[in-house]
């Protein structure tokens, strides 16, 4: 094929101009299209992303408080089962220890029963150095004061005395009265009353 002129030169030019362009409108929207799905695609993967991190830290979270709601309810469990527990244990223990205390007050009462009585009788027992009329019951802090010769009309001493049985010993009250009286800290007093 020949070209004859300058003017179907720019007509066969001109065809293939439409022919690029129709071609081009065919391919433009294609394109287009191909390139919003791309960009959409990878919109959509954005957020998916977006989604599942924001899923992610909101079930963590969930999970974290139900973990602490979890673990408080099990250590108030515990700690009831303790109690429960202890409970137990200390009414085991009250009602297996409980006539072994008794025995035990009875035996103390008896012990305390004993030395009163004994204490009150101490005057007219064979060991008792004394005698008898010249001894006057005190009862606390100290048993008797005894005028020793006082039913003679001869005073020799003044005794102080407690009366003790058993194991038994002083107490601190009666500890300082006895160290008063070994250290002279003895006085006589007069009270006249009107």
């Amino acid at each position: 094929m020949e070209i004859r002129s300058f003017d179907e030169l720019l007509i066969i030019l001109l065809g293939i101009s439409v022919v690029v362009i129709i071609l081009l409108m065919w391919q433009v929207p294609r394109l287009a299209e191909q390139k919003y799905k791309a960009w959409r695609e990878r919109d959509l993967e954005i957020a998916k992303r977006e989604l599942a991190e924001i899923a992610r830290r909101e079930a963590s979270a969930e999970l974290q408080q139900w973990r602490e709601g979890d673990l408080q309810l099990a250590r108030r469990e515990q700690s009831e089962i303790a109690r429960r527990e202890a409970s137990t244990e200390l009414q085991q223990w009250r009602i297996e220890t409980e006539v072994a205390i008794r025995q035990d007050a009875i035996g103390r009462s008896q012990a305390v029963i004993i030395g009163k009585v004994t204490e009150h009788l101490a005057p007219y027992m064979p060991v008792f150095p004394y005698n008898p009329k010249d001894a006057r019951f005190v009862g606390s802090p100290i048993d008797f004061i005894v005028f020793d010769g006082a039913d003679d009309d001869c005073i020799r001493e003044i005794v102080f005395l407690e009366v003790k049985s058993g194991n038994s010993s002083l107490n601190p009250r009666q500890r300082k009265i006895r160290d008063a009286v070994l250290a002279g800290r003895v006085v006589w007093r007069e009270l006249r009353i009107n």
